[in-house]
């Protein structure tokens, strides 16, 4: 089987859950944990309006407990993102996955404007949508190999359906919704920063870290 993220440089055990890292891996959890770690020392943007055919602009006020509660969404989004790229077994990602779905939600769920919180709704449903093919495809791998552990399904001991490579992936792009963002402005104009951006590099990490899954296994 090709093993695009190259070889493991560390291993964690918990019991049965495993986690590794290949330099592939590694660089998707650095460039992770960089992005968090600026989410949560720098100041978020202060939005501003321009009036179509005049010079007025309006300024946005945002509340404290709102910029609060997105800081902590995206904290938690970054931590899920960075859990998902050494996860070594494949229902431990899709709980990772998941989690990233939802705090993406969340961070733009907080925002006090129709339009976005329209937007964060339509997200909503796509991603609680989407859990099905996500753990659908983890199932049916579990039912055709017996096991769920990435090693082990990469050694080859048993044939992986492509079925369920296409499941686990379209779940991942629900959860992440990253095709979507691109139709959708709405996501884009909420305030906040790089809170906004946290969901669209969460959503490229995850669909980075599945397609090498998809690959190696």
């Amino acid at each position: 089987m090709p093993d695009i993220g190259g070889s493991s440089l560390f291993v964690l055990e918990f019991g049965d859950i495993l986690h590794y890292y290949t330099p592939y891996t590694l660089t998707l959890f650095v460039l992770a944990l960089i992005f968090t770690g600026l989410a949560i020392l720098s100041r978020p943007e202060g939005q501003v309006d321009i009036a179509f055919g005049g010079d007025a602009y309006y300024a946005k006020e945002t509340a404290v407990a709102e910029m609060r509660f997105r800081r902590f969404m995206t904290i938690a989004c970054g931590l899920a993102t960075m859990g998902a790229m050494g996860s070594g077994d494949i229902f431990n990602f899709t709980l990772f996955a998941s989690l990233v779905g939802i705090t993406n939600v969340g961070i733009v769920a907080a925002v006090k404007s129709r339009h976005v919180l329209d937007a964060a709704y339509e997200y909503g449903i796509v991603a609680m949508v989407a859990t099905l093919p996500l753990f659908g495809g983890a199932a049916l791998i579990l039912a055709t190999t017996g096991t769920l552990s990435i090693p082990a399904l990469a050694a080859g001991a048993s044939a992986v359906p492509p079925v369920g490579k296409a499941l686990l992936a379209l779940g991942v792009i629900g959860e992440g919704m990253a095709p979507f963002y691109a139709a959708k402005a709405e996501m884009f104009r909420a305030p906040g920063a790089p809170y906004v951006i946290m969901c669209s590099l969460s959503s490229l990490l995850i669909f980075l870290r599945v397609v090498e899954i998809a690959i190696t296994i």
